[in-house]
């Protein structure tokens, strides 16, 4: 998926927000913004959103001298998370149909995404947690998945976010979890899991956690490791969470499903959904 010109003040309300998580300094800010601005100037609008906003990213992380900016945002989302979990495994296990309840939960985890909103307030995810169960799916895509992962032999399962991946949680103990490879990213990137919060979350008790070796917030396989790119390769199903990795993968011809919520006017013009549509869906 192309970027668009709209992205652009979208990508400079990004640097701004990650400029001041990743320093006090207001000259830090303004040589940030200066450096966001110039590249902005020369951006190939052709590219996908997310390897744009990889390019933005780095240069905060060079002239701030903060490898993870978001870290503490990070943390506090993964542990909010894990205390909401056992209430939310309630709420799918005396549910009608536990599976379609655990797939909208771990959807209503990708509101969790600070380069989208960075001053999401916890309010807003305890908001999309209640409505998360009467949002409607394509049931036909749905059943499909359902019969996709049972036929599995192997499930590559694309994480997103801190505190979202806890989501997935609910969604992963209605697999089979002997046939899932979990991934998060190689480097820290917005508020993206990395193998750190991957453990935090708990996941890497419950299934073989790998990085991408990339940092792009979305999956470019040309990008990332050689073990990624066989396990892409060779896997039977991939499910794939979150926007950046529907803005970057959205014409492979993989066997893939993506899991996300309609967060931005662009995607939504794309897709022609409603801004906050919970989407179950495949690529085109």
């Amino acid at each position: 998926m192309k970027a668009a010109p709209e992205c652009i003040p979208c990508f400079l309300r990004q640097a701004l927000e990650a400029a001041r998580m990743a320093s006090g300094d207001p000259a830090v800010h303004q040589e940030i913004l200066r450096q966001v601005h110039s590249l902005l100037s020369g951006i190939d609008l052709n590219a996908p959103p997310p390897i744009i906003s990889r390019q933005i990213h780095h240069q905060i992380r060079r002239i701030s001298g903060n490898p993870d900016p978001y870290k503490e945002v990070k943390h506090r989302c993964n542990q909010l998370a894990l205390q909401w979990l056992p209430g939310l495994r309630e709420r799918v296990r005396t549910s009608e149909d536990p599976f379609r309840s655990a797939v909208l939960l771990a959807i209503a985890g990708n509101i969790i995404d600070y380069g989208i909103n960075g001053a999401l307030q916890m309010q807003t995810v305890e908001e999309t947690i209640d409505r998360a169960l009467h949002q409607p799916l394509d049931e036909q895509v749905l059943e499909l998945f359902r019969q996709s992962i049972a036929a599995a032999r192997s499930i590559l399962y694309l994480g997103d976010n801190a505190g979202e991946i806890v989501f997935d949680r609910l969604l992963l103990e209605q697999m089979p979890l002997e046939k899932i490879t979990f991934v998060v990213k190689g480097s820290p990137i917005l508020n993206d899991a990395t193998k750190e919060e991957a453990a935090q979350a708990g996941l890497t008790e419950m299934v073989r956690v790998i990085d991408s070796g990339a940092d792009a917030p979305g999956t470019v396989p040309e990008d990332c490791s050689r073990e990624f790119r066989r396990l892409f390769e060779q896997a039977d199903l991939i499910v794939a969470k979150g926007q950046g990795n529907f803005e970057t993968l959205n014409e492979t011809s993989a066997n893939l499903f993506f899991l996300f919520q309609v967060k931005c006017p662009v995607v939504a013009a794309f897709l022609q959904k409603p801004l906050g549509t919970f989407m179950l869906t495949r690529p085109d």
